[in-house]
């Protein structure tokens, strides 16, 4: 049995069947760490969602921005964006069980030495906290009131921890760490209009991962969601978004001996415009 860490997916579902073949996956035998944005932008989110659910017993997912995006259209409380492909999945007749089965996955997976998680993790929170404060959302997500976390989900406020945040304010702090995350300044007050490469981080903002005194740095962080950061292998740090949207690569990393292994992104899948994730 191995167990693979794989980046961002974002329907790209030839390149993942592609990656899959050349890590000689067995469902039977293996097990996937999918770090989120299973879905979206490329072009067969529909395939990757009756993929997923099908071997579901061989997966850990964490969910993913564009995940929690797809679930918000589904149910009306937003507008599907410029470059989304989500039509396919909404109108297919099995769509709402396969939306369902996503909202019904983890917002953070912990294991042995390994967190894994889209974004990012604030640097007050430890690996417990972390996995506590994911339950908060995942209670909600999983509840009968998801539809309201969904309709509030949206907003760049509060941008920081606090113990004592309650209510949505608390659950929008917590998702949107863990799914959006990047650069924050040293006290972990959180700024999402970035998403380019680490030279380019404005003056007083830090990639987060980096700050001092982080509490999670006991565990390796297995994470996805910035594409410009690219492949970064640190003693405690595993990220993984390759860009295969962009036509880049689709990464996989098992996870016993860290050894990496990675596809080019199949023509079909690559998005031929100029757009960030």
């Amino acid at each position: 049995m191995a167990s693979y860490a794989v980046g961002d997916i974002q329907g790209c579902y030839i390149s993942f069947k592609h990656l899959l073949e050349h890590i000689g996956f067995s469902a039977g035998r293996d097990q996937l760490w999918l770090v989120g944005d299973l879905i979206n932008r490329g072009p067969d989110s529909l395939a990757i969602l009756r993929w997923a659910k099908q071997h579901e017993n061989s997966l850990n997912v964490v969910l993913g921005n564009h995940d929690l995006h797809t679930l918000a259209v589904a149910e009306g409380f937003v507008e599907a964006h410029r470059f989304d492909t989500l039509q396919p999945l909404l109108a297919a007749p099995d769509g709402q069980e396969l939306l369902a089965w996503l909202r019904g996955r983890h917002m953070a997976y912990a294991e042995g030495e390994y967190l894994m998680v889209h974004a990012g993790v604030l640097p007050q929170w430890s690996a417990d906290q972390t996995m506590a404060l994911a339950g908060e959302v995942e209670s909600v997500l999983r509840g009968a009131d998801y539809r309201d976390f969904l309709a509030h989900m949206y907003g760049n406020h509060p941008n920081h921890w606090q113990d004592d945040l309650h209510g949505m304010s608390r659950l929008r702090v917590i998702t949107n760490a863990l799914t959006r995350l990047r650069v924050c300044t040293a006290e972990g007050a959180m700024d999402f209009r970035f998403k380019g490469e680490v030279a380019d981080i404005p003056e007083g903002m830090i990639p987060w991962f980096e700050l001092e005194g982080r509490r999670s740095v006991d565990r390796t962080l297995v994470f996805g969601h910035w594409s410009a950061l690219g492949l970064m292998l640190r003693d405690n740090l595993i990220a993984l978004d390759t860009g295969c949207l962009w036509g880049g690569q689709l990464t996989a990393m098992r996870l016993e001996d860290r050894r990496v292994f990675q596809v080019p992104c199949a023509s079909e899948d690559v998005i031929k415009k100029l757009w960030h994730a």
